[in-house]
């Protein structure tokens, strides 16, 4: 199997749909709001969390079987129903309209793989097997949850701050990235894995200062 691409799309205003309405597919469209995406389901039945968000006016929800009427206009695409042959119909008709789409349990099928991503605020970390073992890249992100604290995600919050102050005040971009990659030295890394965030605020702040 060939290696794939990462990347991290921007899905914030765009139309993405979900085929299925299990509990699986409530998961992926827990994830996609909270990417900003405009989720539509497909399925003549929903599980309670999805026919809650569809009377909040959170997810557009059409009740009938899936048809290929749905796809018009949508970027993106999971299959997340119970029946093989209509996730494969699903991921055939996609890959004819060159649409991004994931078959839930059956990756080969879709043209993306969703990996196993530990958040922290604006920090992600994501880890994939190439859809070889879901379940080993689940293990290995629960390992990072426990590495990495929350301390993480407010420390990137912040840096984020500082990066753009330096654009703002510094024209010359060599200079910025000397800064810039002066910030965050093994101390501060050190400080952060040992939960010590004011401290390595400090020594940032001291590496600015000098």
């Amino acid at each position: 199997m060939s290696g794939c691409y990462p990347i991290s799309l921007h899905l914030a205003g765009r139309r993405c749909l979900v085929v299925g309405g299990g509990s699986v597919a409530e998961r992926k469209v827990l994830s996609l709001l909270a990417c900003d995406a405009r989720v539509t389901v497909v399925s003549p039945r929903v599980c309670p969390g999805l026919r809650k968000m569809a009377a909040a006016g959170r997810i557009d929800w059409h009740c009938g079987e899936y048809h290929n009427t749905v796809l018009d206009g949508i970027f993106l695409v999971i299959a997340a129903t119970d029946q093989d042959a209509v996730n494969r119909l699903v991921s055939k008709e996609c890959l004819e309209r060159n649409l991004l789409v994931n078959v839930v349990d059956d990756p080969p099928h879709g043209n993306f793989y969703v990996p196993a991503v530990m958040r922290r605020g604006p920090l992600q970390i994501a880890v994939s097997t190439g859809g070889h073992s879901p379940l080993l890249a689940r293990k290995i992100k629960e390992e990072l949850a426990r590495r990495y604290g929350p301390e993480y995600g407010e420390f990137a919050v912040w840096l984020g701050e500082i990066r753009t102050r330096l654009l703002e005040n510094i024209s010359d971009p060599e200079k910025r990235h000397r800064i810039l990659a002066s910030l965050v030295d093994d101390q501060v890394l050190l400080l952060l894995a040992e939960g010590r965030l004011t401290q390595a605020k400090e020594r940032v702040e001291q590496c600015l200062s000098s």
